[in-house]
């Protein structure tokens, strides 16, 4: 590895650099590393021997056409595919030793969001701030685990429609108790910056369901908003999936599919927000991507 601040490479060597060598870091600490292209005969084994492809492939074949269509239909991606559903979570029950084959749900998919609550915590509250203007990590076109920060302008109008999946298994601690995911709506009138609360209520003891409601029309012009999941005066656990926030024919959730949403970023992605941030996270309160079991 050579660490490298400028780089000059004159014409006749271009083709034989851009052949064995390539960038080892984008951002802070510029290198050049070696391009891995061809693999040995031991190589390619050793990485077909981690893969969990073969195994999935092998249950997949075994299935009937009315399995195969199940999990093309619990594909929440815009694209419904049953293979890629299934693939990914039957990969978390391998790599967690579970036995057998999951059965295919609309609600969740593989990873889901875990919000726990042990005493002596009695709170847990997250933010996704939805400002005009944020950072997001976007994966680059054509590759296969390369990402790049990407400024994202989200114009904001009504109507706003939120949607969760979730199972909750909670126990009130006091009066006032709740779960909830809001959306905080600011909108201007008349001179007054203005804030709106549109609420999903749910509730503290339930099986997995999803749970949508929809913001048409507030007075004078909407500007942006934040988007909360807050437990008050409970212990327990909630599950979470498929958290939509849809408006301008788009959604714009980050992290829509609850993939890893205790994620922060670092070195040259230092600009783009966490996916859920703390609010409210006292000693016994923790949240993160699970498999549910």
């Amino acid at each position: 590895m050579a660490k490298t601040s400028y780089l000059s490479i004159s014409t006749e060597l271009e083709e034989k650099y851009y052949s064995d060598l390539r960038s080892g870091d984008r951002f802070v600490i510029p290198k050049i590393v070696t391009k891995t292209t061809l693999l040995s005969r031991a190589k390619s084994e050793e990485i077909a021997g981690r893969s969990y492809l073969s195994t999935c492939s092998t249950l997949w074949q075994a299935f009937s056409d009315a399995q195969r269509a199940a999990w093309k239909t619990a594909d929440q991606h815009p694209q419904q595919h049953g293979w890629r559903t299934f693939v990914a979570d039957q990969c978390q029950r391998i790599k967690l030793e579970l036995a057998g084959v999951a059965t295919p749900s609309e609600y969740h998919q593989d990873l889901v969001g875990k919000l726990l609550i042990t005493a002596p915590a009695e709170e847990l509250k997250i933010i996704q701030p939805h400002p005009h203007t944020y950072w997001v990590s976007e994966k680059v076109a054509g590759s296969k685990s390369m990402y790049q920060p990407v400024e994202v302008e989200e114009d904001f109008a009504l109507p706003l429609k939120l949607t969760i999946s979730r199972k909750s298994d909670l126990v009130s601690t006091g009066d006032g108790s709740f779960a909830r995911l809001y959306a905080s709506i600011r909108h201007l009138y008349q001179g007054q910056n203005l804030n709106h609360d549109e609420i999903i209520e749910i509730p503290l003891s339930s099986a997995w369901a999803e749970q949508t409601i929809t913001k048409s029309t507030l007075i004078g012009v909407a500007i942006s908003y934040n988007l909360y999941i807050h437990l008050y005066k409970v212990t327990g656990t909630l599950l979470i999936d498929n958290i939509k926030t849809e408006h301008s024919g788009q959604n714009w959730t980050r992290d829509s599919y609850c993939k890893k949403i205790e994620e922060s970023f670092t070195r040259g992605f230092y600009q783009v927000p966490k996916h859920w941030a703390v609010i409210t996270l006292p000693s016994g309160a923790e949240y993160a991507s699970v498999y549910p079991t």
